[in-house]
């Protein structure tokens, strides 16, 4: 689990924020059985891969609906420790499982798995780039279903796409992510965006509550004071141009 430490790194910080939450990102079990209702008929699906899974909340919702072996992939050890007690407490440790690795390299056997789920992670590592890695594991007629930050207005405030930028990531409109999905050998399916509770009650609140938690452990630390900072422009931020841009859902069929 997540080692205490009295001046913690970033990293760190982010961890113990997330390790207790829900979820690590925007989301919903709404989106989740929204996007699977894309995907029957559902006994399909024997091989699943969740990438960037965090502690699984997501997977214990597919794991709900799909009778198929589950296995989830984060880069983070405690957020796969954690995984692995929620796939115990909800009795599923026979068929889900989490392991540590990053997106790059998967660990899976080429054309092994019938679907591939990712929820706000495959923009740290670029969506056309995840896309075409991630197509060689899918056996023909497997699929993906991906959560993406995207462009939802022909208007693209440049204090938005900076934000992105800073982060590590980008965004584009959903008619060019749709694109690129195809060229990288998927039959496009369909795309939606989260709804707006997805950022704010399902995320960004109960990760406030946490931080504030923080503020009080780290009293006085400046990177806690940074880290909390950086948080709360990023809430302000989608207060203010929420309308701009989101999470967008992308699934397709792989060729």
């Amino acid at each position: 689990m997540v080692l205490e430490a009295k001046h913690p790194s970033m990293i760190d910080l982010l961890l113990e924020t997330h390790i207790g939450l829900d979820r690590q990102g925007p989301g919903s079990p709404e989106t989740v059985e929204q996007a699977l209702g894309f995907l029957k008929p559902f006994h399909q699906f024997s091989q699943i891969a969740d990438l960037g899974c965090g502690t699984g909340g997501q997977t214990m919702l597919l794991a709900q609906h799909l009778s198929g072996t589950i296995t989830g992939l984060d880069m983070f050890p405690d957020f796969i420790e954690k995984f692995n007690e929620n796939a115990k407490a909800h009795n599923y440790e026979n068929r889900v499982k989490g392991i540590v690795g990053t997106m790059e390299q998967l660990p899976f056997q080429r054309k092994s798995l019938d679907l591939i789920w990712s929820e706000g992670a495959i923009d740290g590592i670029g969506f056309q780039k995840g896309l075409s890695h991630w197509h060689d594991f899918l056996k023909e007629g497997g699929f993906v279903a991906v959560t993406c930050p995207s462009w939802l207005t022909v208007e693209q405030p440049a204090v938005v796409e900076q934000f992105w930028l800073d982060a590590g990531s980008r965004l584009d409109s959903v008619s060019n992510n749709i694109q690129t999905m195809q060229k990288c050998g998927y039959e496009f399916i369909a795309a939606f965006a989260l709804p707006k509770q997805c950022w704010t009650e399902n995320y960004f609140m109960p990760r406030e509550a946490t931080i504030n938690r923080l503020l009080e452990k780290y009293s006085g630390n400046e990177t806690v004071i940074e880290y909390a900072a950086s948080n709360q422009y990023e809430v302000e931020l989608y207060s203010k141009y929420g309308q701009y841009y989101g999470y967008v859902f992308y699934i397709g069929k792989a060729r």
